[in-house]
């Protein structure tokens, strides 16, 4: 046995993993300069081997994780591949893999990739004589010159230490410390028993004396009892008649007591069974009390229903009725006073426009009256003309003024207008991008929605995958097989989605509907799922495995709606009728509704499930 391979990551100043090889069988040289890592290499390997690492403190254990530049390391490992073509570890592999690895609240071993006790490792070294108590397996720098000028004792007592003879000198002196303490309690209890035996001895004198006493006493008693029963005796025969009255007197007693106790208890046996009938009777009637209560709140609640919406329907028409007789008799007055109105409407139109003439001449009139006492002479009358020319142009100027400020105000909101229309159009434009991106988005979203439930379907299907593949390996182990085994395999019918087709547009439905069920195996009785399932154990394959047994399969014909809005979803599925048990058992109690309101109705009329 020799060490092949070591690999050391984190240990001291072996921060990356390091995989040292190859080793040689039988000498091997490690050379290197100061500080490259030669000592902790001989360390990491007693850091696997030798008893000198164990039982560390947590900051002993700190102190041998690496410490330097980057992130913090917080675990280390050593692995020693040994060369096992000799069988000196008594484990059957030409390769041992030894594992340490240490953290800061851990330190755990590793056997060939699984963890092991420090003990089962120890065992093993100690069985390839690399034992914890000849510490010579691995020698020190210095050791070799410290036995050099060592004395021939001390050479000797290394000698014997080598050779493994001081372990069982010692086991000798604690085996004879055992002995000697094995051979004082042995004297201690055997002192012990002397004492007991002396003290049995004296119990047993004693006991003796008792017994003498006793039966002394028990004879003397049993002379007087002797005495007095004869003495009883006589007395009997003496009173022999008397007692043969009292001995009839008591059978007489007796049979009368014996009959009065069996009618007793026939009278308790009718007594308990009116008793019986009586609860009976009464549960029957709490019963029916209760379900009558229930159909009289019933019968009152339809009934105060029914009064409640005919009282409301006849309000209601009332209501309507009375409203139509007003909007009728409102329509009525409405057409005979239309003629009037219009009527007054023309006469007020005719004396509007007459007074506007009539107006029109008096102002005329008044103004002709007035201009012609109002001046003197020409020249007033000349000025007057002049000052009301002036005053009509300026009013001329201020018009045009205000029709330029309007003009200019028209062209500002034309100007506003084409840019509002521009902007309008920009927003339009950038509306219809958003639209674009926001439809793309949800595209995107769905596609990833799509994804996602695929991923997590092939994660949460990989069992029921592994239990199908394990079914078909177990049935091509039947048909191999040939004879019964062969029948069973026939018996098999394969998953209930392999079993039928639909249209594409009920495919959401139909999955949601079953569910894991559409990977359900279908078998023609339980006994065939026993058997596979048993074939699964025995080979140990893996999966998730639920079948179906036809003869086990209770289904019940459902009584679907006769109506166009909703069809029962079995009847959209293709299948071979054998398999009618399963599918109706599956689908038979739901319905495929066109819109959400014909779902509820018929939710609430016959209870199936709606989709």
């Amino acid at each position: 046995m020799h060490i092949k391979q070591v690999i050391i990551q984190g240990f001291k100043s072996y921060r990356e993993q390091i995989v040292v090889e190859p080793f040689d069988k039988r000498h091997n040289v490690v050379v290197g300069r100061n500080g490259s890592g030669k000592s902790n290499f001989f360390h990491a390997i007693q850091f696997v081997l030798s008893d000198e690492f164990s039982h560390l403190r947590p900051e002993q254990r700190l102190g041998l994780l690496h410490e330097g530049t980057g992130p913090r390391v917080i675990s280390a490992f050593v692995e020693i591949i040994f060369d096992n073509s000799d069988n000196r570890i008594p484990i059957e592999k030409d390769e041992i893999f030894l594992r340490r690895v240490i953290g800061s609240k851990k330190d755990q071993f590793f056997l060939n990739k699984k963890v092991v006790p420090r003990s089962e490792v120890l065992n093993l070294l100690e069985s390839a004589g690399l034992s914890n108590s000849n510490p010579y397996y691995i020698v020190k720098q210095g050791k070799i010159n410290q036995m050099a000028i060592a004395p021939d004792s001390q050479r000797l007592k290394l000698l014997r230490e080598v050779a493994g003879t001081r372990v069982y000198d010692e086991r000798r002196e604690e085996s004879v410390e055992k002995i000697n303490e094995y051979l004082q309690t042995i004297e201690e209890r055997l002192k012990t028993l002397e004492e007991e035996k002396e003290e049995l001895k004296e119990y047993q004198k004693w006991d003796k004396s008792r017994r003498v006493l006793e039966f002394i006493v028990h004879d003397t008693e049993h002379r007087e009892n002797k005495r007095k029963l004869e003495e009883l005796q006589k007395v009997r025969a003496n009173s022999g008649k008397e007692q043969q009255q009292y001995a009839d007197l008591v059978r007489e007693a007796q049979e009368h007591v014996r009959e009065s106790n069996k009618k007793l208890k026939d009278a308790r046996k009718d007594v308990g069974a009116a008793k019986e009938e009586k609860d009976i009777l009464s549960t029957e009637l709490q019963q029916l009390l209760r379900e009558k209560t229930k159909l009289e709140l019933g019968i009152k609640d339809l009934t105060d229903d029914v009064d409640g919406d005919n009282k409301s329907k006849e309000r209601a028409e009332a209501e309507l009725e009375r409203l139509r007789q007003q909007i009728s008799e409102k329509e009525r007055e409405l057409e005979e006073l239309k003629p009037k109105y219009e009527e007054m409407k023309a006469r007020e139109e005719e004396c509007t426009r007459a007074l506007a003439l009539n107006q029109q001449k008096r102002q005329e009139l008044y103004a002709k009256q007035g201009r012609g006492t109002q001046f003197t002479s020409k020249q007033d009358r000349d000025k007057w003309i002049e000052k009301e020319l002036k005053s009509l142009n300026k009013q001329i100027k201020d018009k045009k003024d205000h029709e330029t400020k309007l003009r200019d105000d028209l062209r500002r909101d034309a100007t506003k207008l084409t840019e509002l229309e521009k902007r309008i159009e920009e927003l339009t434009k950038e509306m219809e991008r958003q639209r674009v991106a926001i439809d793309e988005h949800n595209k995107q979203y769905y596609e990833c929605k799509k994804r996602k439930d695929q991923e997590q379907c092939t994660r949460n299907c990989g069992p029921i995958l592994n239990g199908r593949d394990s079914v078909r390996k177990v049935l091509e182990t039947f048909q191999e097989r040939g004879g019964e085994w062969a029948k069973i395999a026939d018996q098999y019918f394969g998953p209930v989605i392999e079993n039928f087709t639909c249209d594409k547009t009920i495919y959401t439905a139909v999955e949601v509907t079953a569910g894991n069920r559409l990977f359900h195996h279908i078998v023609e009785s339980d006994t065939v799922g026993t058997k596979i399932l048993k074939e699964m154990n025995r080979q140990n394959l893996p999966g998730e495995v639920t079948f179906m047994p036809l003869n086990r399969l209770q289904v019940r014909d459902m009584n679907y709606p006769n109506d166009n809005n909703a069809i029962a979803m079995v009847h959209k599925l293709k299948y071979d009728p054998k398999y009618a048990k399963a599918m109706k058992y599956i689908f038979g109690k739901t319905l495929i509704c066109r819109n959400l309101e014909c779902a509820t109705e018929l939710g609430k009329q016959f209870r199936p499930r709606v989709l």
